[in-house]
């Protein structure tokens, strides 16, 4: 295949349509393009043309849990999805909580092609909360960790998060929090409230998220540190960060496809009308946990008014057996790399809250800015590194497991009905997705590969 394509016809996220030439991993041209005799045409006739989306909170399992991913497998469901990069986090066997581990992930993101993998590194060895990893020194590797968090747990002693939030203001890091108070929700099993009274589970209060926001964002604020908040869940956690940020604390916000339009009702088997679902389905089991309608509706006007910065998939595949168990015994977690884009026109794009543009700052550029990695969230534009996302916004079909490219099946979404559809997906100006068909592994390992050395065969 051609190391140069000519995209006819596509529709920018400014809404201006243009011919973009991606040669030598750039974009090369923008605009009415003639002069491209050898390039592969790709038709993008009514198709949005993103820079290549951007997730800062993606689990690939490798090393230690190969059974539920890898990164070859994880980075093929980003592709599939519109990602062009992801950050790996810590939480793998061993964790990542040294500069060897962290080279480890980032060679095997090489070796595979499909997407840059950016690690994370753990904040505390083996993410224990006792005692800082070996930050200076992932920071120093070839990996040039950049973003810590000890994912999964919260890093609760404040002593702790002082002492690592002034660390990392030494190279520009950034602590990206698990805002769980332990205490408040040790046996939790879904979002504290009625509905958790009804069902007889013990709930994961609100207030726990939003207690270690506050704390935290003063604690950032004394150090003068960079600190990032993963999966906000609740209203009352949109408020302290809104305030935070109007103090001018330096602070940065995510939110999950799935707390932006799955509700706690989903548990108790009360479907919205998508599509039906029975009482106690461990697909809907997260953590943080599923909260009310309420939540959902503050966390889509945080995104449209810039309070919360990302939208990040936290993207985490578990083994069938970890899953098709009874609700208290089943795994926290759910892909999300897949259907991300689909659920993010679906809640916010569709409904009149954003824009395509704004779907390139919060999926490519905002992402890729806190997370401090370059060549990714540029511009669709002249000059810009040939990382790049061509979805079809009229395309709607029923999302099913033929739609998930990685290693686990473990989808809130099987069986509903969501809007766009990625067609191709460009990395380093390879295409990993063309026709929304994924190419195979050893057609882009070889050209990213070629693509790294700069074209040399």
């Amino acid at each position: 295949m051609s190391e140069s394509f000519l995209i006819r016809g596509a529709t920018l996220p400014t809404g201006e349509r243009a011919d973009l030439l991606l040669q030598g991993g750039r974009i090369a041209d923008v605009g009415s393009v003639t002069d491209a005799a050898a390039a592969t045409v790709v038709d993008a006739e009514g198709l949005i043309a993103l820079p290549g989306l951007v997730d800062l909170h993606t689990h690939l399992r490798e090393p230690g849990y190969e059974q539920s991913e890898t990164v070859l497998t994880g980075t093929q469901a980003a592709a599939a999805g519109g990602f062009t990069a992801v950050f790996a986090m810590a939480n793998t066997s061993p964790v990542a909580d040294t500069a060897g581990v962290v080279e480890q992930e980032l060679s095997l993101g090489e070796a595979a092609g499909y997407a840059t993998v950016q690690p994370i590194g753990a904040v505390t060895v083996g993410l224990r909360g006792e005692q800082l990893a070996e930050l200076g020194a992932m920071a120093a590797s070839r990996a040039r960790v950049r973003v810590f968090s000890d994912d999964g747990f919260c890093v609760f002693d404040p002593l702790l998060m002082r002492r690592a939030l002034e660390y990392v203001k030494a190279f520009d890091g950034v602590i990206a929090q698990h805002a769980q108070e332990p205490r408040l929700t040790q046996g939790a099993q879904m979002n504290e409230g009625a509905l958790s009274g009804e069902l007889g589970l013990a709930g994961w209060p609100a207030v726990a998220e939003e207690s270690i926001i506050a704390r935290d964002v003063l604690l950032a604020e004394h150090v003068g540190s960079r600190l990032h908040v993963c999966h906000v869940s609740t209203a009352g956690s949109v408020e302290v960060i809104r305030w935070a940020k109007a103090r001018g604390i330096d602070v940065t916000a995510e939110v999950t496809p799935h707390h932006l339009l799955l509700t706690e009702e989903l548990i108790a088997g009360r479907g919205d009308g998508a599509a039906p679902v029975a009482a106690y389905d461990p697909r809907f089991k997260v953590n943080p946990p599923l909260r009310r309608r309420e939540d959902v509706e503050a966390l889509r006007a945080a995104l449209a008014d810039g309070t919360i910065d990302i939208v990040a998939t936290d993207h985490a595949p578990h083994p069938v057996e970890a899953k098709e168990c009874e609700w208290d015994a089943a795994a926290n977690g759910m892909v999300g790399l897949e259907s991300a884009l689909s659920v993010v026109q679906h809640a916010m794009v569709d409904t009149g809250l954003i824009g395509w543009a704004d779907v390139a700052r919060v999926l490519s550029a905002a992402p890729a800015r806190i997370g401090r990695i370059t060549g990714h969230g540029e511009p669709v534009a002249a000059g810009s590194a040939a990382e790049l996302t061509l979805v079809d916004p009229a395309a709607t079909e029923a999302f099913g497991t033929e739609r998930l490219a990685g290693r686990s099946v473990n989808s809130p979404y099987l069986g509903r009905t969501l809007p766009g559809r990625v067609v191709a997906t460009f990395h380093r100006g390879v295409p990993t997705v063309l026709d929304g068909v994924l190419r195979p592994a050893d057609e882009v390992a070889a050209a990213s590969a070629r693509a790294a050395r700069g074209g040399v065969a």
